[in-house]
């Protein structure tokens, strides 16, 4: 049988979107995610997401990125589940739970012409302590720790910021975003051994306290057109530096995202859209 899918995406961010409630897959799930994510000879996108039955939600989030490679979180994903959830029938209210890699979260939905638009996300307290972040730099968290990065061909000392949103992030504030050579230094630094997980990196430039312009190379994908625990992950650090108002909005190649860290041991809320893009079916 052919497998119903759902191109989404939220700010850019594009993931095939493949619901579980109704059909199965038909083998293993990374070569499937391979080969659907491939932008010459599949569907192209950042990756795959599952939505399945939960047992403590009203819908479960497994998302895997374009390597095949399972990641625990997604913040755009995360938005266009619960655009999904509704949209499609599984839960008719505006207000939605999903079980993620990072528990269960709590998302608000903004609903014009019967369809969700807008998403608001409980993305859930960051985690700061390095050992569950994970990495080895200094400090719960490393707070601008000037590290080098590169090869040979091109080297760096980038004071970073580690967070964990439930998946790990570094985090940079540059003077020039635009100018950065993300596309030189994210494989790179990715893969740095100060994260034994490997790391979802990003440069940030702060145009104002409550404004920033940020990029990111997302573990496992790439240069990617937004990434919302990314920027969730840029607010946090604009906070713990102290070149940042505790909400901000965040400007990404693909959009901008409302970001909000109200206290230390609060959540981080943030809010985005979500689109559908189109559906068909892939072939047995």
């Amino acid at each position: 049988m052919p497998l119903r899918f759902t191109k989404m995406h939220g700010l850019g961010n594009d993931y095939v979107y493949v619901s579980l409630f109704d059909q199965q897959l038909p083998g293993a799930i990374a070569p499937l995610a391979r080969a659907m994510s491939d932008r010459h000879f599949g569907i192209g996108s950042d990756g795959l997401i599952l939505i399945l039955p939960s047992e403590r939600a009203d819908a479960q989030m497994r998302m895997f990125n374009a390597d095949g490679s399972e990641g625990e979180m997604c913040g755009n994903g995360v938005r266009c589940v619960a655009k999904y959830v509704y949209d499609h029938g599984i839960a008719r209210k505006d207000q939605v739970t999903i079980e993620t890699g990072r528990g269960v979260l709590t998302l608000d939905l903004e609903i014009e012409s019967g369809k969700a638009r807008r998403v608001r996300v409980d993305m859930g307290t960051p985690i700061l302590q390095s050992s569950d972040i994970p990495t080895t730099l200094p400090g719960d968290p490393p707070v601008d720790v000037p590290v080098e990065v590169g090869d040979e061909r091109l080297k760096l000392v980038l004071p970073q910021t580690a967070v964990s949103m439930g998946n790990p992030h570094a985090v940079a504030f540059v003077d020039d975003v635009v100018g950065f050579p993300l596309e030189q230094i994210g494989p790179l630094w990715e893969t740095d051994s100060h994260y034994p997980r490997k790391v979802n990196v990003h440069v940030a430039q702060v145009l104002r306290p409550d404004e920033v312009r940020m990029r990111t190379w997302e573990r496992g994908s790439g240069i990617t057109l937004a990434c919302g625990t990314g920027a969730c992950a840029v607010c946090v650090a604009g906070v713990l530096t102290k070149r940042t108002d505790r909400k901000i909005l965040a400007h990404l190649p693909g959009g901008d995202l409302e970001l909000e860290w109200p206290s230390d041991d609060a959540s981080v809320f943030m809010t985005g859209p979500a689109t559908e893009v189109f559906s068909g079916e892939w072939p047995a």
